[in-house]
């Protein structure tokens, strides 16, 4: 932890390694009683499997906020390899989103969240390839700091480490689980990593999803069952239905979960350690007696929790304090964490509201930071803010002091550096933390001879016109940043292109010249320019000629402001939806350049946006002019070369069905209409798969569930002489070189014959999958349904992914 520095006695520091659960939608004599009630509680339970909405959050409910333990989730990866439903973010943008996710739903269920250095890297069938990726002892290392620092009497595995798992991820997780269940209490194994921890037990948490499934789970031998739906009526719900809430945060991912009442019946059987009767507990002394000397302490917290009154909750703090001092002279972990607890049970039996505001969102480097401190003691005990003064009742006290802000950008910590494969390059130290930690302010409070502790994060505080009042964390940012338009630019059949850089100023006043650094033959004219930006906010656009040496090449860009003889190289990108909080990310500003050759005899193309992706951008760097078509109804579909359905856009928009005719008779009279994938068990429009033929095409089709994983798998062009692949590009086997993450995904089970196959592929030691881009003709035109993962090859800039998707957009245009 850093030094902290005093500022009239507020103490600013980075948070306490302990994090405290933050108790959302509670308030009140709720939240209080059940903070009470936790206080005389020292048990703890780690839930761990491999991706965010892998947990079963009526189980971590249920034990956090129904038998109040400590409990946490421990996801291997962030899920940089899944989709997203709500936006285009992908990669490392949507691990940032998902990462929220999950703490906005251990909010929620009370529970905590931790992490590994492991990146999701997409779907995989086998634990051998994961392990591969991944490496073994490095994430078997974190999970053992991870489980040394939090101290788990109960460890809960989400999967069973077997093919039965299905996702090789979720196989992997359950295998290193295993491992670091034992690895955590030997002292030979990562000595450095914390002191030994053993564990009672660990418990596989059964899963099932069929009705046989459940039959057999509950006639396992020695099963535990817990009821999740068991109703609380301090919370006014049950555990599954907190579950449901909780769920829905995943929102990225489609999780909205209804809220389930009635029993809930969950299964969690022996792995290794002790056998339990009756209790996943069983055995494991939960109260103040673990502590040596700490069963005073736990006699008076009872008559705490016994005696509270919900409208008189201030009369508790006498008895508070009188466990305070000694449960501070315990040296042991529980109590160095019932401490901080027992200060924040002591500020909301207070009613004590205390912040520390700062006067805007964004300051640089070196500059300060105006904060108003703010303590209100809305109870009628005495307390004193120490340095700041007595807080009279329902008084309002504040303080105004300057921050000298830190030599350092906001990040996530994950990203600060380049990846090492696929694992994060950070500090096996802090690789489980789920953030960065926020700044934060630490209140002394005096109360009778005790101080307490509260720590406040750094907020900025403002009022939406129609949202009403809103906070955000203060991120620290360069003086200036400088964003480029793509990630890749493409340079089609070798010609120059226009690259823009945007200048911003995060600080007024900010002048210097801006520059692009290629190597490898590629010029840039003109070699540098300057800007002038007057204000905090304004933005240049800087506008350089970028032109490829012959043939086809590619190169790294990079672009760089000067300011002040100081050489920033950073952008700027700002992530914003309504269920998680504001994110701000400085990555560098660099960029991919592609040339090659290229051709498309399709220039008006129409867009049916689906579930988020970048293909519209991707395509109007090779000269297409791209429309997003909202308006499926009254738009006059005939101007268009070719149309295209984007990512699951079937399961999205369901206003598809109402106009799918249309755009068959619009494939009728000559155009051409891609169809890229969509799930099986969303069902096209939406609708759960019933295993009927589905008319997503002029003729029948069925959505399976395969998909090709291994991203270098072959793909054998097996109908060679089609004109897909000879017109206007020339497609070979070298076309498939350097795709990412996958091959494709839901590919076509069943077809009507009078779909052409065009390719097959399949993943090692599989059958072929000829489903994954079928050919028909339809009247005059062309319909095209394909599971190949555009949307990840195409942003990606993958040279034969655009010289195939050049083919289908003009597959009408160049049919014989």
């Amino acid at each position: 932890m850093l030094s902290p520095l005093k500022l009239l006695g507020v103490s600013l520091c980075l948070p306490f390694l302990i994090p405290l659960r933050a108790q959302k939608n509670l308030s009140g004599a709720p939240e209080i009683k059940l903070q009470l009630d936790r206080l005389n509680v020292l048990g703890s339970l780690m839930m761990i499997a491999a991706h965010p909405d892998d947990e079963n959050t009526a189980l971590l409910a249920y034990f956090a906020r129904g038998r109040k333990v400590r409990t946490a989730y421990l996801s291997c990866t962030r899920g940089e390899g899944g989709q997203n439903i709500i936006g285009s973010e992908q990669g490392d943008l949507l691990g940032v989103i998902r990462t929220q996710e999950l703490l906005a739903a251990r909010r929620i269920d009370g529970a905590e969240q931790f992490f590994t250095r492991a990146i999701d890297f997409g779907f995989t069938k086998t634990a051998a390839e994961t392990l591969a990726k991944w490496g073994r002892e490095r994430i078997l290392e974190d999970l053992v700091r991870a489980i040394r620092y939090f101290q788990p009497d109960v460890l809960v595995l989400r999967f069973s480490g077997t093919p039965r798992d299905g996702h090789g991820q979720h196989q992997t997780s359950a295998i290193l689980g295993k491992e670091a269940f034992s690895a955590a209490a030997d002292p030979q194994r990562f000595p450095d990593a914390g002191p030994p921890w053993q564990s009672k037990r660990l418990l596989f948490n059964t899963f099932a999803f069929s009705r046989e499934q459940e039959q057999q789970a509950a006639a396992v031998p020695g099963r535990l069952e817990i009821d999740a739906g068991e109703y609380n009526p301090l919370l006014g719900k049950s555990y599954s239905e907190i579950a449901a809430i909780s769920r829905s945060q995943h929102r990225s991912q489609a999780m909205g979960s209804a809220e389930r009442r009635g029993p809930m019946k969950n299964y969690l059987t022996l792995v290794a350690g002790e056998a339990a009767v009756s209790d996943p507990f069983d055995g494991v002394d939960t109260t103040w007696s673990r502590v040596p000397g700490g069963a005073a302490v736990g006699a008076i917290l009872a008559e705490a929790a016994q005696t509270f009154s919900p409208t008189d909750p201030a009369s508790t703090i006498p008895l508070l304090l009188k466990a305070r001092p000694l449960m501070r002279r315990l040296d042991h972990p529980w109590a160095l964490l019932k401490l901080r607890e027992l200060d924040e049970a002591i500020a909301l039996c207070a009613g004590l509201w205390l912040e520390a505001s700062a006067d805007r969102y964004l300051a640089v480097p070196g500059s300060g930071l105006k904060l108003t401190l703010t303590a209100v003691n809305r109870s009628r005990f005495p307390l004193t803010w120490k340095e700041g003064g007595a807080l009279a009742y329902n008084q309002v006290l504040t303080r105004t002091v300057t921050w000298p802000v830190a030599d350092s950008y906001s990040q996530p910590f994950w990203l600060a550096r380049p990846k090492q494969g696929d694992a994060y390059h950070v500090d096996p130290a802090v690789a489980f933390r789920a953030e960065s930690p926020p700044w934060d302010t630490a209140f002394e409070i005096e109360a009778g001879e005790e101080i307490l502790r509260v720590n406040r994060p750094i907020l900025y505080r403002w009022v939406d016109p129609a949202e009403g009042e809103k906070t955000r964390p203060v991120v620290v940012a360069p003086p200036v940043v400088v964003n480029l338009a793509e990630s890749v630019f493409v340079f089609p059949n070798g010609q120059a292109q226009p690259v823009q850089v945007q200048v911003k100023a995060n600080v007024s006043k900010q002048s210097g010249e801006v520059r692009l650094e290629i190597g490898g033959g590629w010029k840039v004219s003109p070699p540098r320019a300057a800007f002038r930006l007057a204000e905090t906010g304004e933005q240049a656009e800087v506008r350089f000629e970028v032109k490829p040496p012959p043939g086809g090449s590619n190169a790294r860009m990079r672009a760089i402001a000067t300011v002040e003889g100081k050489e920033i190289a950073s952008g700027m990108q700002a992530i914003s939806y309504p269920h998680i909080p504001p994110q701000v990310l400085f990555p560098p500003a660099e960029a991919r350049l592609e040339s090659f050759d290229v051709k498309t005899l399709a220039r008006k193309v129409g867009y049916i946006a689906g579930a988020g992706d970048e293909i519209p951008r991707a395509l109007r760097q090779i000269g297409c002019e791209v429309t997003l078509l909202d308006d499926l109804a009254r738009r006059n579909l005939n101007e268009f070369d070719a149309i295209i359905a984007g990512v699951r856009a079937y399961n999205v928009r369901p206003e598809l069905r109402a106009h799918q005719q249309r755009l068959l008779d619009y494939v009728r009279d000559g155009g051409t209409y891609i169809v890229q994938y969509n799930t099986a068990e969303g069902g096209p429009f939406g609708q759960r798969d019933t295993g009927a033929l589905a008319r997503l095409g002029p003729y029948p089709l069925k959505i399976g569930r395969d998909r090709v994983t291994v991203e270098e798998a072959p793909v054998t062009l097996s109908n060679p002489g089609h004109a897909l692949l000879r017109r206007p590009n020339l497609i070979t086997p070298a076309d498939f070189d350097g795709w990412v993450q996958e091959r494709g995904l839901y590919f076509a089970s069943e077809w009507d014959p009078r779909y052409e196959s065009v390719f097959e592929s399949h993943d090692p030691g599989e059958k072929p999958l000829p489903g994954g881009l079928l050919y028909a003709r339809h009247g005059k035109g062309v319909y095209i349904f394909t599971a190949y993962s555009w949307f990840r090859q195409l942003p990606a800039g993958a040279p034969g992914a655009y010289r195939i998707f050049a083919n289908l957009l003009s597959a009408g245009k160049a049919a014989p």
